[in-house]
Order: structure tokens, then C-alpha cells, then sequence
């Protein structure tokens, strides 16, 4: 009896677990799906939820309305930038913060997990005056600038670093004779790999998804990242929602590729933490 309700209970937590997954997969099933077929099939009914043949022609219509490959060069750049700046420095703070001691540490720690409760949405008035005063409206520096650094990242790579880094390492270094940014590139970085790859990830896409702030800091349709060119492509009247959806695949076929690269550390920081607890 004990071994038959193991296996029922297993039974149903796939049942349930598989019941998510459909869940998950379907926005992207249904979004290829209305990126291959017409408008008029998206509103038949029932409607049509099997692919089409007109991917390539939504694309055209998609290369017609936007300029689709400026827009996705301006986003990958800024994407690529943010990434490297905020794995750099956030990795940086974080080992710092978990293996020197120095005046303030705790406090400036406070008031760094403090920032994280406060809302992006309510400093966006006091962002953009100061993106004024210094003359960067309308580049690509109030979108690299102020992302280079995230309390979330410098919390992360903290965490990680207090447990992953061995304070024998460091001891060891300093009595080599490392510096500071010795001991973080050559000690540090091997070990914090994995919460990198994690960070790296996290940090691209919240980069490259990214829309109210560049529709605030940019003015010039050339600068515009991929996000505001494909709000673009919504009509005032009317919307060809399946040239929108091949907008959309477009844009999020970067993201799958940059997912798969990273999901080994993804998943490695997964196993990791559960783990731990």
C-alpha cells in the first residue's frame, strides 16, 4: 500500500508538473503559430492553432514597416554592454563586500539591499533630469551608465562569493603578494563562474526587454532599441497582429540562443541552491 501511494502521489506531481509545462510552452507555441498565419485566421472560429505558411511574408511586412536590423544592432548593443559592465563590477562589489573588511561595510550593505525595495518606476523623474543635465538624452548612455551596476547583482555575487570562495585562498594570495584586483581575477573569477553565467543570463534579458526607459531617453528613430520599434508596428485603428508576432519572434529567437548558452550555469545554480537548502 505504502508503494502504491509513492507511486500515485509520483503520478499526479507529473500530471501537475506536466500540466505547467503545456502552460509555460503555449504563449510561444501561440505566438509562432500567429506569426505564420494571417490575421483573419488568428480571429476565425474556433481559431486556428496550427501553423501556416506565411511566416516569410509577415517577416517582409515586418522589414517594410521598421528598420528592423538597425533597431536589433542598437539593442545588442546596449544589451552586450550592460551584461559585460554589470558581470564586471557587480562581481567586484560582491567579492569584496563577502571577503575584505573595511570602515562602513554593513552599513553601506544596508542601504544597498534597501535600493532593492524601491521601484524602478519611481526614480524614472530623477533619472531623466539627470540624463538631461548631462546632455545624454537621446544616446545610448542613460541605458548603459546607470545599469552598469544592480543591487541585485552586487547581493548575488556577494552571496555566492561567501560561501563558494575559501578564506585559505585569500590568506594564501595576500601572502603571495596579490593585490586586490589580483586576488578577484585570479582567485575570484575562476570560482564565481557559475553564479556569472546565472547573472549573465538575468541581465541580457532584463537588458534586452527593456522598453519604458529607452522610450523615455530616446528621441531619434535611428537610436530606438527593438522594443520600441516593434510598439511601432501597432496600428491606430488596426493591428496586423500576425506581422507583430513575426516582429516578436524575431526578437526573442537572441534571447532562446543566449538561454541555451547560459542554461548549464543556470541550472548548475539551481541544483546548487536546492542543495543548500
Amino acid at each position: 500500500m505504502k508503494d502504491y501511494g509513492t507511486r500515485t502521489q509520483r503520478i499526479i506531481t507529473h500530471i501537475i508538473l506536466l500540466i505547467f509545462l503545456v502552460a509555460s510552452i503555449f504563449p510561444f507555441y501561440w505566438m509562432i503559430v500567429m506569426s505564420t498565419n494571417m490575421t483573419s485566421d488568428i480571429y476565425r472560429i474556433p481559431p486556428k492553432i496550427i501553423f501556416g505558411g506565411q511566416l516569410w511574408v509577415n517577416i517582409s511586412h515586418v522589414l517594410q514597416n521598421i528598420d528592423f536590423f538597425t533597431n536589433f544592432g542598437n539593442t545588442l548593443l546596449i544589451a552586450v554592454s550592460v551584461t559585460v559592465l554589470v558581470l564586471f563590477f557587480c562581481s567586484l562589489a560582491g567579492f569584496t563586500f563577502a571577503k575584505f573588511e573595511f570602515p562602513g561595510k554593513k552599513v553601506l550593505f544596508v542601504i544597498l539591499l534597501g535600493t532593492m525595495i524601491i521601484p524602478s518606476a519611481g526614480s524614472l523623474v530623477a533619472s531623466f533630469v539627470i540624463m538631461a543635465d548631462l546632455g545624454w538624452i537621446g544616446t545610448f548612455l542613460p541605458l548603459i551608465i546607470p545599469s552598469m551596476v544592480t543591487a541585485f547583482g552586487i547581493f548575488w555575487m556577494r552571496q555566492y562569493s561567501l560561501s563558494a570562495i575559501q578564506s585559505d585562498l585569500i590568506d594564501a594570495g595576500r601572502l603571495d603578494g596579490c593585490s586586490h584586483l589580483r586576488l578577484y581575477w585570479n582567485v575570484a573569477l575562476p570560482t564565481l563562474r557559475p553564479a556569472l553565467g546565472f547573472l549573465g543570463v538575468i541581465t541580457f534579458i532584463n537588458a534586452w526587454n527593456d522598453y519604458l526607459w529607452p522610450l523615455i531617453v530616446l528621441n531619434d528613430p535611428k537610436t530606438y532599441t527593438l522594443q520600441i520599434a516593434l510598439a511601432q508596428l501597432n496600428g491606430v485603428y488596426s493591428t496586423d497582429y500576425s506581422m507583430v508576432m513575426a516582429g516578436t519572434l524575431m526578437a526573442t529567437i537572441p534571447l532562446i540562443i543566449i538561454f541555451f548558452i547560459g542554461a548549464r550555469q543556470f541550472i548548475a545554480n539551481i541544483s546548487a541552491g536546492a542543495l543548500k537548502f
